[in-house]
């Protein structure tokens, strides 16, 4: 009898030391949601960046050219003076350059009307670039750079001549990488093909003339 109670009361206490390690058990690998999880303690803790990560460094910018064509005689845009123009002297006004590219050899410039379809005002090519600028009357003066056929079909330059109204007269100066080594006359389609695929940069001034002002 004695035997048995103590059987018994050995059974009750094994049962119970079970009973509490199942409940621990529990307890350590379920989550207040009810979803199983680990324990906190045994995750090796990697916390993602939020740093963006250092941008590559931009390369050294070559440096650009500021290729401009202006003229003392009148600003980007404004009337042209009477005296450059078929109403007076037919002078050719006076031009100045700056920002040359690099490499540049020789420049042309081409001068038309296109309120007037195109219609070509002055064609020189084979410019010597250091001059920095052509004075006015150049296009006749001692020394005049290389000059083609305008549309008056005569060489050099013809000012601004409007049948009416205010027209636009556009100056493009373009620097190739060689001389264009054209003879004779030639016309501005003539030069434009001869600098085709050696032109660096091109320079525009644009002014204007209302016959009569």
């Amino acid at each position: 009898m004695r035997r048995a109670a103590i059987a018994a009361l050995a059974a009750s206490v094994v049962l119970g030391a079970c009973g509490e390690a199942a409940t621990s058990a529990g307890s350590a690998t379920e989550s207040p949601s009810g979803v199983s999880s680990t324990p906190a303690a045994s995750v090796p803790t990697t916390v993602p960046s939020t740093a963006e990560a250092p941008s590559p460094t931009m390369p050294t910018q070559t440096r650009t050219f500021d290729f401009t064509l202006t003229s003392p005689a009148f600003a980007e845009g404004g009337a042209i003076p009477r005296e450059f123009t078929c109403d007076a002297d037919d002078t050719s006004p006076p031009l100045e350059w700056t920002g040359l590219p690099e490499g540049s050899a020789a420049l042309a410039l081409i001068v038309d009307d296109p309120d007037a379809g195109g219609f070509v005002h002055w064609v020189a090519f084979d410019i010597d670039p250091g001059q920095g600028g052509l004075a006015a009357g150049a296009s006749t003066a001692a020394g005049a750079p290389l000059q083609g056929r305008n549309s008056f079909g005569q060489t050099g330059y013809g000012g601004p001549c409007p049948p009416s109204g205010t027209h636009d007269y556009v100056f493009r100066l373009l620097a190739v990488d060689q001389g264009l080594g054209l003879s004779g006359t030639p016309d501005a389609a003539s030069v434009l093909a001869a600098a085709d695929g050696h032109m660096l940069g091109e320079a525009q001034l644009t002014g204007t003339y209302t016959r009569g002002g």
